[in-house]
């Protein structure tokens, strides 16, 4: 006799919503095959014409004009590594290829990007997947932990430094509110779920400013929580830089599912998060780092002095 207590409303939701993507898996791969095998017939049939038509979608892809940069750095905070499940590493590194690729694409990129406090698990999990993120462009990766941008290092590299009144933590326990993004300001993304209290003590401890992004204000009626993966944030921040409407990037980005009626899901209903969600259709970490194994090949986006860093070296 099965004596295990009953699942909860939510419970059941996750363990169904995973066993469809499970049952999924056979008919995406078939897919895929099919795709693959389409490819293959028409090479053989016109190499030449499948060739340009590869080299124009090259192009469109890398090659949409000049940008305009923003110049500001955004930083991804993975010093919670230790407070995460396997699960939740295996998503977060699924988003930050998401947050790479979505800024590299955009017309209206950040200037910098920089992961601090790279270690344990979250750096496993990348290796093993190649290692494809030291290869990632204008993209980079601290052991040390983010207060290193202002703190006195003889060996810190003078692009990667900021004054503690220029960096803002993003976590949805913050009292004020984000208006607006500035040129020559950092903002900090905590790579961590439900976890708002750990960001913001760190934030008051280390004498930074915190804000939280105005979903309340433009999002009032959203009838669910508010939490938010870590690439979900970057894209609202993109957008906003891109439209400098924050109505237009939060409609852009927010995932439509949250504004289903009958979607609450816990006490925690009135939060809003940057961090990682343990959701199954963000754990594609693979698929993102082959694509971009292809764009890494390109000598024109090859960037061999991204890697791993530590300021003190």
């Amino acid at each position: 006799m099965d004596t295990s207590p009953p699942l909860s409303k939510n419970a059941r939701k996750r363990l169904l919503k995973a066993e469809r993507f499970a049952a999924s898996k056979a008919d995406r791969r078939a897919r895929d095959k099919e795709k693959k095998r389409a490819r293959a017939e028409k090479r053989r049939a016109d190499p030449d014409a499948l060739e340009h038509a590869e080299q124009a979608r090259k192009r469109r892809r890398l090659d949409d004009g000049p940008k305009a940069v923003f110049h500001a750095r955004v930083v991804v905070d993975l010093a919670f590594d230790a407070l995460m499940s396997d699960k939740e590493v295996v998503s977060l590194c699924s988003q930050l290829a998401y947050t790479y690729s979505a800024n590299r694409r955009s017309r209206t990129p950040f200037s910098s990007l920089l992961c601090t406090s790279l270690d344990g698990k979250t750096e496993a999990r990348l290796d093993a997947l190649g290692a494809q993120y030291k290869r990632w462009q204008h993209v980079h990766f601290w052991r040390a932990p983010y207060d290193h941008l202002w703190a006195v290092h003889p060996d810190s590299d003078a692009n990667q430094s900021a004054t503690q009144e220029t960096v803002v933590y993003l976590t949805g326990d913050a009292d004020e509110e984000l208006h607006e993004l500035k040129e020559g300001e950092t903002y900090i993304i905590g790579g961590i779920c439900d976890h708002n209290r750990y960001k913001a003590h760190k934030a008051k401890a280390q004498n930074i400013r915190s804000a939280r992004l105005p979903i309340g204000t433009y999002l009032a009626d959203l009838p669910t929580r508010k939490i938010l993966t870590v690439n979900q944030v970057f894209d609202i921040l993109l957008h906003w830089v891109k439209e400098r409407d924050w109505a237009k990037a939060l409609y852009a980005v927010m995932p439509k599912r949250k504004f289903q009626q009958g979607s609450h899901s816990g006490p925690n209903d009135d939060q809003e998060d940057a961090g990682v969600d343990d959701d199954p259709e963000y754990d594609d970490t693979d698929k993102h780092v082959d694509e971009q194994k292809e764009e890494d090949a390109d000598p024109e986006y090859d960037d061999k002095d991204v890697g791993v860093e530590n300021p003190d070296a």
